[in-house]
């Protein structure tokens, strides 16, 4: 198969990435995150923390990023049981989204999604020694708003995520008009 980069979208929902991660608490109880992005702007739509998220709840997920932003044309996601249950692909397929699976064990063509993990584990995860979720949930919320609203990217021509789309769609429509 021949090497393919990979590109990011230049409009919002265009392409969002999708993947879980896991990690425990100081005690050794775990969690997991599921995280969405928007492979645009890389903009962090949600980071769901639980004990167990099955698929019912990661459509639960994207029905409530659904009212905030709409749906995306498609997903990229690894090839995870929940994303292969009949609830995420029939959601998917009512919605008109299409499902891009990566290929079984190659995250590097989930590149967008594995950069925000690397970012998440090393300034989150692995920087505090969790009590309990609302702990997790808080440090993670607080987080997400300084990667989304202050913090400069460099892939996008130093500017933070938000900035980024609200640039991208004055642009966007101005050619239009």
């Amino acid at each position: 198969m021949p090497k393919v980069p990979l590109i990011a979208p230049t409009q919002s929902n265009t392409m969002w990435a999708l993947d879980f991660m896991y990690d425990t608490m100081h005690y050794g109880r775990p969690f997991r995150t599921l995280n969405v992005i928007d492979e645009s702007n890389r903009e962090i739509l949600a980071i769901e923390i639980d004990i167990s998220l099955p698929a019912a709840r990661v459509v639960r997920t994207l029905e409530q990023l659904e009212e905030i932003h709409g749906l995306p044309k498609a997903i990229r996601l690894d090839n995870g049981s929940e994303l292969l249950s009949a609830v995420f692909m029939g959601w998917c397929e009512e919605k008109g989204i299409e499902l891009q699976f990566i290929q079984p064990g190659k995250p590097q063509k989930n590149a967008f999604i594995e950069r925000l993990h690397k970012t998440y584990r090393h300034e989150v995860l692995n920087a505090y020694l969790f009590e309990n979720l609302r702990e997790v949930r808080e440090i993670t919320e607080n987080w997400i708003t300084i990667y989304n609203e202050e913090r400069p990217h460099s892939s996008l021509g130093r500017i933070p995520p938000r900035d980024y789309r609200a640039k991208a769609e004055n642009n966007t429509l101005r050619i239009s008009a």
